[in-house]
């Protein structure tokens, strides 16, 4: 980041895109061990290429898979985005929507799944999924809501992931004078906290405007 953008960052009045990237990574390392998974994931659906994006994994294979995109009609991850609707699968192979040419490439095919929509004011941001996790019996209506809390903290997290990339990449596109931004930031930073909250209010509300359109 440059010094200017660094300096609107820490006065809080653009997001970092690096701490909701550590949130969602907790998200799915703790989703691996309670669910005593053998792996975790998040994607992220990208409206502009219509794509799903790898943005945190635990667990197998999860050394190079961030970053990596698929088409977002594929598999178990693209039907649980269109549809909205949770699944639970637990024979995999023998599901004809399982993508498994694409499992094969990321250097781990699962057996069975649970995936999630995660879902933000009607919108479906990407998916949620826990693979191959330890079976008891059968899935648990209890292990669907405690999927479900994954999911609300998963989506909240992606929602902030990508306003922080809108006001990254406006800020840097040079669509805001930065130099005026910093300039702002450190004269908010010496007004009194009342006057300060309404004034970080305003800018990020700002923000948000300009990233609309």
């Amino acid at each position: 980041m440059t010094d200017p953008f660094r300096a609107v960052v820490a006065a809080g009045i653009l997001p970092s895109e690096e701490q909701h990237r550590a949130l969602l990574q907790s998200i799915v390392t703790a989703a691996q061990a309670i669910f005593r998974a053998q792996a975790a994931s998040i994607f992220l659906h990208d409206e502009e290429t219509d794509e799903l994006v790898f943005e945190a994994v635990a667990g197998r294979s999860s050394g190079d898979l961030v970053g990596t995109r698929i088409p977002s009609s594929t598999g178990i991850a693209g039907w649980v985005l269109v549809t909205r609707q949770p699944l639970v699968l637990e024979d995999l192979g023998n599901d004809p929507r399982f993508a498994r040419n694409i499992a094969e490439k990321t250097g781990y095919v699962p057996e069975a799944m649970m995936a999630v929509p995660l879902l933000h004011e009607e919108r479906a941001l990407g998916v949620l999924q826990v693979l191959d996790r330890e079976q008891s019996d059968r899935f648990t209506l209890a292990e669907m809501d405690l999927l479900g809390l994954f999911a609300s903290q998963a989506a909240i997290a992606l929602d902030l992931l990508r306003g922080a990339r809108r006001a990254k990449a406006i800020v840097q596109g040079g669509a805001v004078d930065v130099a005026l931004v910093a300039e702002l930031a450190a004269a908010l930073e010496a007004t009194e906290e009342g006057h300060r909250e309404a004034g970080l209010q305003l800018l990020r509300a700002l923000v948000e405007i300009i990233s609309r359109n």
